[in-house]
């Protein structure tokens, strides 16, 4: 053995503690692993006097000055689990451009502002590593960047929020409204008392830049990912999803395509969306996560697991640690990323998508027609029609009908302005409902 690699751990919430425990419960291993004990030089944190119950470390570890403790000459790997974009983006970038290499957590200062973080490490000379920012103990983005470094990734299709999961899935399974499935995710945990991040798909958005980065050799940001959240998805969309042999759930969806001019771009956004229960997501449930990619080569692959909690998060943690620290000891550093390609961020506006439209139409003869001109008139396809009374009443009651349209692939721009001139026709009392459709023919 070595001498001690040693950490500097900044956080130690519920992710910072499990990452401790871990540390201590599993020493042996990791030091033989790595061919040196791992050891905490100090853990930065905002009440240094605050109760942490049974902890496995000595009380005098503790500070209160995080960049005092990156700066120190006896730290070799810092470790952030504290999140946010500010301060944490200062503390590393100066452990980087002193060559200390960083392991991360931070998926919204990742998909902010990355490229700092990578021009820093390639300056320094350091790792940085980030497994645990997206899909918790899910080993995802090691294979995207490495594993798959030698294959074309055309699609990356998943589910990496388990709050908006756990959502969408009680909704399918009782038939409750949004606000009843969230306040049983609140109660068991699954959704944090200001759960806005998590249902407008902020978070989804941050891991989906994060992907999209990856997969195509590209920097994206979160400012480049198209995001609407599940706040307006019903119970009657759910039921009507049913219907069709379909679910709901909240998709990341990063793929290549290309542009008017036939240049090669990259679409990435965050929406629910209607699969069929065929596809490989659609049986992912609670609070799970997974992710779908499909390459040239290596076809379809599947990565599944929980992606959340302090101890599958502190898993991906001390992953990266071992792979920093055992190329610390090497004398060598990973790339700190590739992004060659450069490729073009597209607007939602271009993507290929499927809409399912529910309309409350006046119940007279000449209104599907009048509302099939609308699709035509944008060069959009109807895939199905079905009809029945609004409200789904009893037939014969009433003046109004509904109308349940899915149309074929069609540019999003496309298909959005066809519902905009739908809202504006006399014969539609309605539009009741608008939702993607992903996985289907």
């Amino acid at each position: 053995m070595t001498s001690p690699v040693r950490l500097a751990l900044l956080g130690c919430g519920t992710v910072g503690s499990d990452v401790v425990r871990l540390l201590h419960e599993q020493s042996a291993d990791l030091a033989a692993r790595i061919g040196a004990p791992l050891e905490i030089a100090g853990i930065a944190v905002r009440r240094v006097g605050r109760d942490r119950g049974d902890l496995p470390v000595d009380p005098a570890l503790f500070t209160t000055d995080p960049l005092g403790l990156v700066k120190r000459d006896d730290v070799d790997i810092v470790v952030e689990v504290v999140g946010g974009i500010e301060p944490a983006r200062g503390w590393l970038v100066e452990a980087l451009r002193a060559g200390k290499s960083v392991v991360t957590a931070n998926k919204a200062l990742l998909a902010e502002d990355g490229a700092t973080l990578h021009d820093a490490a390639a300056e320094g000379g350091a790792d940085l590593y980030y497994e645990a920012s997206v899909a918790g103990a899910i080993p995802l983005l090691r294979p995207l960047r490495e594993s798959l470094h030698g294959d074309r990734i055309n699609r990356v299709t998943g589910i990496v929020n388990g709050t908006t999961n756990f959502i969408l899935s009680a909704m399918d399974a009782t038939g409750a409204g949004f606000a009843e499935a969230l306040e049983e995710a609140t109660e068991l945990g699954y959704a944090e008392a200001d759960p806005t991040a998590d249902v407008e798909g902020f978070d989804a958005a941050a891991k989906a830049a994060i992907l999209a980065s990856l997969a195509f050799h590209t920097r994206v940001t979160a400012a480049d990912v198209h995001r609407e959240g599940i706040t307006e998805v019903t119970a009657a969309d759910v039921a009507s999803a049913k219907a069709m042999g379909c679910t709901i759930k909240l998709l990341c969806i990063a793929a290549r395509g290309a542009d008017a001019a036939g240049h090669e771009t990259v679409s990435v956004r965050v929406h629910p969306a209607m699969i069929p229960l065929t596809h490989p997501l659609a049986g992912v449930g609670d609070a799970f996560n997974a992710v779908f990619v499909e390459a040239e080569a290596a076809g379809q692959l599947m990565f599944y697991g929980r992606g959340a909690g302090g101890a599958p998060t502190a898993s991906a943690v001390l992953g990266d640690v071992v792979a920093v620290a055992r190329n610390r000891l090497a004398g060598v550093h990973a790339a700190s990323e590739s992004a060659y390609a450069d490729l073009l961020v597209r607007p939602m506006g271009e993507a290929l998508t499927r809409y399912h439209i529910s309309l409350d139409v006046t119940d007279r003869p000449g209104v599907l027609e009048a509302v099939a001109g609308v699709f035509a008139r944008h060069e959009v396809s109807i895939a199905t029609v079905r009809q029945g009374p609004a409200g789904g009443g009893p037939a014969g009651r009433g003046e109004d009908a509904e109308l349940v349209i899915v149309t074929h692939v069609a540019p999003d721009a496309a298909l959005a302005a066809t519902v905009r001139e739908l809202r504006g026709l006399a014969i539609v009392r309605s539009v009741t409902s608008v939702l993607r459709v992903e996985g289907g023919a």
